[in-house]
């Protein structure tokens, strides 16, 4: 039918913006709500004759948004030089002796370093894994090699690897796999999201390059 034809059509082309705009409101309210709280705060223990002016800066809907990207950007520029190097190493050593809040900093901190650091090789390459048995086959994607106690046991040549869900690729497994037993895909990490978010419909763009390591497929 044309109408049943033309509706989902006009879907496939509002959706992606829909979610893209739900997403971006989502942010801009949980910022929102995080900058509105620490000026409540602030005018807890602030003059009163200063209340007004706090009271006022409610009202300026993406003020919490603009002053979070700014603060980060002024903090980045900051901890570039040597001196704000130095006061970052206080900052961490203060966090990092507190009971209960050390365990929780210094985790989110080494996944922060190692996902974001310019130089690692966490979820820069796209891998074909059997998942979850031999003889099928799922996106993934490394994020480094097991290390410590863990490849005391599991022996040389392994890979850490993150298997996403469809279609939320933020939840997943983690694998670790034998290095032989994974092909690494010339595909962009970007193009493998998308494929996976997609459930297999919307397939990447073929590359010339063959694929650098071939599966050893249990039987």
């Amino acid at each position: 039918m044309p109408f049943k034809k033309y509706l989902l059509t006009g879907l496939m082309v509002w959706l992606p913006l829909a979610i893209t705009i739900w997403v971006l409101l989502w942010l801009m309210g949980t910022m929102d709500a995080v900058f509105f709280g620490l000026l409540s705060m602030l005018a807890a223990v602030t003059p009163t004759d200063l209340a007004p002016l706090i009271e006022r800066l409610h009202h300026f809907p993406g003020l919490g948004v603009l002053l979070v990207v700014s603060g980060m950007l002024v903090t980045g520029a900051l901890v570039s030089n040597v001196a704000g190097r130095w006061w970052l190493k206080q900052w961490d050593t203060l966090f990092t002796n507190i009971p209960i809040v050390k365990t929780i900093y210094n985790s989110v901190k080494k996944v922060s370093d190692t996902l974001f650091s310019s130089n690692g090789n966490a979820f820069r390459t796209a891998l074909l894994v059997q998942y979850p048995r031999a003889g099928s086959w799922t996106i993934a994607f490394q994020t480094g090699v097991p290390a410590g106690e863990v490849a005391k046991h599991l022996g040389a040549d392994m890979v850490s690897v993150y298997v996403p869900t469809t279609p939320n690729p933020t939840s997943g497994f983690f694998l670790m796999l034998p290095r032989s037993e994974v092909i690494e895909l010339d595909m962009s990490v970007d193009e493998a999201l998308t494929y996976v978010i997609s459930m297999g419909s919307v397939a990447p763009s073929e590359h010339p390059h063959p694929p650098k390591h071939s599966p050893a497929v249990s039987k």
